[in-house]
């Protein structure tokens, strides 16, 4: 496990809960594996209590009882579908009866299934519209709330919606992918200018070729055998990378926003 931004900032030794995000609440989308895992982790690590939303129950209730052992973090594990609104409305108020009111929501939860546009099944495109895009406005809606009352508290309040470096760059065979995270940049920026001056945080964090199981289940044989072998070409950044540059953003003091944060493999510039 590649571990060296962990450094750049405090972390408690496992079993205190102490640290720079002590006293605070998170929601982390996508908790199951990869770059939600990853932050749950760190996020615990820091100090903070941490509700992990996913749909897949056992990977939640194994990564809550690691955390909780680990870290002597408060953790609540929910299966919740993110396009399913009631849902996360129905998640929303159990966290807030079990944890508190959220002032730390990032909205992780996406897909990746590419494909050359003329071969691609359509079903995969309306996944990643209802994921990547309708998912992560139902997430930022079903919190907002509660990070408008912290920051209305003086407390620091933040809203993280994962991206990728696909919203700017082309990717010949992820027409629908690059689309749906060019919404969510372009979200992010419309949200920082109207949450900031009400003193909500809100950033984008758009990882690339980072190793996690994204693209994993796309249904095109050859466009998941280009993934990997463009993977394999470079030396990949990992979930962990990703999760301690979120982590460090989130953890600087609420007067200040770092507003975008691109995380690459040093080989790609």
């Amino acid at each position: 496990m590649t571990d060296n931004a962990s450094n750049d900032f405090s972390l408690p030794v496992a079993g205190v809960p102490a640290g720079p995000l002590a006293g605070r609440v998170a929601v982390i989308t996508g908790a199951s594996a990869g770059i939600g895992a990853a932050t749950a982790h760190r996020f615990a690590a820091a100090g903070a209590a941490v509700a992990l939303l996913g749909r897949r129950s056992g990977l939640l209730e194994d990564l809550a009882a690691t955390l909780r052992e680990e870290h002597s973090a408060e953790v609540l594990p929910l299966a919740v579908d993110v396009t399913d609104p009631a849902a996360l409305t129905a998640a929303a108020s159990t966290i807030r009866a079990a944890l508190g009111r959220p002032d730390l929501v990032v909205a992780n939860a996406g897909v990746m299934l590419g494909a050359p546009f003329d071969e691609a099944d359509t079903a995969e495109w309306d996944q990643m519209i209802d994921v990547n895009l309708r998912g992560l406005l139902a997430t930022g809606r079903a919190f907002i709330a509660d990070l408008l009352d912290a920051a209305e508290a003086g407390r620091a309040a933040d809203l993280v919606n994962l991206g990728s470096i696909a919203a700017e760059v082309i990717f010949a065979d992820y027409p629908v992918y690059g689309a749906t995270k060019a919404a969510v940049t372009q979200l992010t920026r419309n949200l920082r200018a109207s949450l900031g001056p009400r003193g909500v945080r809100v950033r984008s964090v758009d990882p690339a070729f980072a190793i996690t199981e994204l693209g994993a289940g796309m249904a095109h044989e050859a466009t998941r055998v280009g993934l990997a072998e463009m993977r394999s070409a470079i030396t990949t950044i990992t979930a962990e990378d990703v999760a301690d540059a979120i982590t460090y953003s989130v953890a600087v003091p609420a007067r200040i926003n770092i507003a975008a944060l691109t995380v690459v493999p040093t080989q790609l510039g």
